[in-house]
């Protein structure tokens, strides 16, 4: 789900001011070299081979200023985004644990298939590894997406020990319309009244929720955090 689907809601999404860079490795049928993927708060940039590729999501970089178009010849693109490919980057996030707050650091695997004819990928696949402390623990790649798989680590964490970052913000939450792999959050710290007013659970209504929605001012991604956290509980909001 774009930022531009969001808005049709009635929603003027803003981002967050945030300037990161993370240490990354880009792998196809060619070759595999590090690099750095640079992230503003919305967009993402890489560069490969001399190519800058730019992109709102990991699984949608696009290449972008390309004076020679041959030099694109040893890339392959599905819609105008990079496929046949693996990405993987390291993101510093702070985890809480029950006696002191720790670094840790989560690397993501992306593997981007080969284009079908039908206009699809033959696969796409994602995994997370998250390691505090020398000790790591694995998603298990089977959703595609970085909201579930940052969970399913959530869920693997010793008890009283969290990812602080948006994913487990109270704050945030999704469009009911859907959403990208990543950074597609809607953050309600402009109107925690209204969000936490909404009835949820079984009894969630979706027009008040997309009335509340009109309200918020910021879309995030689930590894930012902001001075506003709050730790979630479970049965919160939309995504629950």
């Amino acid at each position: 789900m774009s930022q531009g689907d969001i808005r049709g809601f009635g929603a003027t999404l803003q981002t967050t001011n945030l300037k990161a860079e993370y240490s990354a490795r880009y792998t196809d049928r060619f070759s595999s070299e590090s690099t750095v993927i640079r992230n503003d708060g919305t967009l993402l940039t890489m560069l490969v081979r001399g190519v800058r590729f730019e992109g709102s999501d990991f699984d949608s970089l696009e290449p972008t200023d390309c004076s020679d178009p041959s030099r694109l010849s040893s890339f392959t693109f599905l819609h105008g985004s990079l496929c046949s490919c693996t990405i993987e980057a390291d993101i510093p996030i702070p985890v809480v644990t029950p006696t002191e707050p720790m670094a840790g650091l989560l690397t993501f695997v992306l593997e981007l298939g080969e284009p079908l004819p039908t206009g699809q990928l033959d696969r796409e696949r994602l995994t997370l590894r998250l390691e505090i402390d020398d000790q790591a623990y694995h998603s298990d790649g089977k959703s595609g997406w970085f909201e579930d798989e940052m969970l399913d680590v959530q869920r693997k964490l010793p008890s009283g020990t969290f990812m602080k970052t948006c994913i487990n913000c109270a704050l945030s939450d999704y469009s009911p319309c859907g959403h990208g792999i990543f950074g597609d959050m809607i953050c309600f710290g402009g109107n925690k009244a209204g969000y936490h007013a909404l009835r949820l659970g079984e009894d969630f209504d979706k027009g008040k929720y997309f009335d509340v929605m009109k309200t918020v001012s910021e879309r995030v991604q689930e590894t930012y955090l902001c001075s506003e956290f709050e730790r979630r509980k479970p049965g919160t909001g939309y995504r629950g």
